[in-house]
Order: C-alpha cells, then sequence, then structure tokens
C-alpha cells in the first residue's frame, strides 16, 4: 500500500526490552483474533503464554527463553488484528534484533508455531553460549558510533568488546566480556560520552561470544521450512531487503554474532520513498528510535487500543 503522497509505509517490531506483564490486555476484548494467536503459539509451546504474560511471575517472564516466544506472539497477535480490521498492508518490514523473526512470521515466511519454537531454542542457545556473569551488554549515549567503536577497541586487551546495536547516531548498544564492556564503558566517559548505562541482561547478544550459539542456530534452521516472503524483510545484518528464503537463514544466524545496523535499516526505508513507520508490538522504543535517526519520519506505535485504532482510521481514510 502506497500513500496518496507517494510515500511508502512500513512495519517494524520491536526486540527484547519491550516485554512487560500485562502487555496487550486491553486488546483481549477485541474478539478472538487476539486470544487465538496466543492459543495457537500456547499448544505449540507446551504452556499457556497468555496466562503468563498477564500473570507472571515477571522473573519468568523476563527467561529469555520465555520472552523471545512472548514478544514475538505479542507482534503476529496484533498484526493479525491489524488485517482482521483491514488495516492497509504495509509495503515493507524489519524487526530489531528478535523482532526480525516477528517480521518474517507476518510476511508470510515462516508458521508462527515454527517461530516461537526457534526462538525458544535460540534464547536458550544464546544463555548456554556464556556463562551467566561472564557477558554483559551496555549502552553508550551521547557519542558518534565511530567514537564507540574505538573505545571498544582500546578496551579490547581485557576481553570481547563490540558494538551490538547500532540503534540511533548518537546511541550505541556494546556487547562482550563484562570486564571489557565495564572498560569500554570507562573509556567512553573520556571520550565524551553523556552516559554509559550497563544493561539489566544476562546474555551479551549480538558480539563475537554468540557464535556457538550461531552454529547451533545454523543447525536448527536446517530443520524448518521457509517460504520466500510475501512482504520483503530488511533484515539486521546488511540493512537490505530480502524475500528469498535461501537468503533469509543466513542472515539470521550472522544477525546472533554480528551487530543490529538499526540506524541503517530506517536510512534504507527512507531511500525506499517510506515517511511512515508503524511499530507493531508492545512498547514505543522503536518509535524513539525513529525520531532520533530521522525527524522527518513518521513513526506511530500501536501497541495499545486507542493508538491502533486511530492509526488503522487514519491510513485506511
Amino acid at each position: 500500500m502506497v500513500l496518496s503522497t507517494g510515500q511508502a509505509v512500513a512495519f517494524v517490531f520491536p526486540g527484547q526490552g519491550s516485554q512487560s506483564p500485562g502487555m496487550l490486555r486491553d486488546f483481549a476484548e477485541h474478539g478472538r483474533t487476539l486470544l487465538d494467536t496466543y492459543t495457537e503459539a500456547s499448544d505449540a509451546l507446551g504452556y499457556d503464554l497468555w496466562d503468563l504474560t498477564q500473570n507472571g511471575p515477571e522473573s519468568s517472564l523476563n527467561m529469555t527463553e520465555v520472552t523471545q516466544p512472548a514478544l514475538l506472539t505479542a507482534g503476529v497477535a496484533i498484526w493479525r488484528l491489524w488485517k482482521h480490521y483491514q488495516g492497509p498492508s504495509p509495503d515493507f518490514m524489519a524487526g530489531h534484533s528478535l523482532g526480525e523473526y516477528t517480521a518474517l512470521v507476518c510476511s508470510g515466511s515462516i508458521s508462527l508455531p515454527d517461530a516461537v519454537l526457534l526462538v525458544r531454542d535460540r534464547g536458550r542457545y544464546m544463555q548456554e553460549a556464556v556463562p551467566e556473569g561472564t557477558g554483559a551488554m551496555a549502552a553508550i549515549l551521547g557519542l558518534d558510533s565511530d567514537t564507540v567503536s574505538k573505545v571498544c577497541t582500546q578496551a579490547g586487551d581485557t576481553g570481547v568488546v563490540s558494538a551490538a546495536n547500532y540503534n540511533s547516531p548518537e546511541q550505541t548498544v556494546i556487547a562482550g566480556h563484562t570486564q571489557a564492556v565495564s572498560r569500554a564503558m570507562e573509556l567512553a566517559k573520556g571520550a565524551g560520552a553523556k552516559r554509559a548505562i550497563m544493561l539489566p541482561v544476562s546474555v551479551p547478544s549480538h558480539c563475537l561470544l554468540m557464535q556457538a550459539a550461531a552454529e547451533r542456530l545454523r543447525a536448527r534452521l536446517e530443520g524448518i521450512a521457509f517460504r520466500d516472503t510475501e512482504i520483503a524483510v530488511i533484515q539486521n545484518v546488511d540493512a537490505t531487503l530480502h524475500r528469498s528464503a535461501d537468503e533469509i537463514k543466513p542472515g539470521l544466524v550472522r544477525q546472533l554474532h554480528q551487530p543490529v545496523r538499526w540506524v541503517e535499516t530506517i536510512v534504507r526505508l527512507k531511500e525506499l520513498k517510506c515517511s511512515t513507520i508503524i511499530e507493531c508490538g508492545p512498547g514505543k522504543v522503536l518509535t524513539g528510535l525513529i525520531k532520533r535517526i530521522d525527524k522527518e519520519m513518521v513513526g506511530l506505535p500501536i501497541g495499545d487500543v486507542t493508538a491502533f485504532e486511530m492509526t488503522v482510521k487514519n491510513l485506511r481514510a
């Protein structure tokens, strides 16, 4: 669907960190579409995913192998509601880290049951690749990505540390060995960073420490049938549009130990004449990042009923 202005629309899907107990509760009264989606995911997983997301405990929801299926299902549920209420189809899709898997389900490349089991295992592989306490992630704010890369190189003599998420021009997340991440944080502050914040995660995603997990994921992907996408998806590792199932799997493997190129993804969408980006999932994290990347881009989160209904109405007008 292209707006009358000649501008295209994209859907983007959030990754870990957007989960919260009770998420999507206000959607539950909008017919069976949402709950049927959770039932489909629950049947595959072998436990009641809706009950867990609504009633916790929060400690269980925050376990990586639970968080990933929960967020994926949430994004798919809102997407299906969007289609149920005849929201216009987007021209492109993308997802931040885990959100790329949600995009692939919504684009028709992989089934929801296959996807929730895949990301459950992905989460487990990630957790098992690095003993708890060995790895860490930190957000560096107010420093350009080139400078962040330089301080990571300087801190490399204490262990693995590198850029993991290029979230905005002045926000880069780093990941690696805990000691090396701490050293890079100190160097970043010395280089002029406004803040350096250790993130409350137990898995150092998108860095070399995930190579063992990536190899396990590669083997796991061999047993899953992917289809060419119905809507082109921009993958994290190269910020390039992909439709072919043969291209998607290698990109998912590389994504686990290489950085998320989110700034390049948004820039790529603008090059594709996309002016409106709809965040399909809980929270507004990606909408905030989009504003920091390009103030001319319109970001529309639809993670609550009021915003969802308004956006459907406006884009159908």
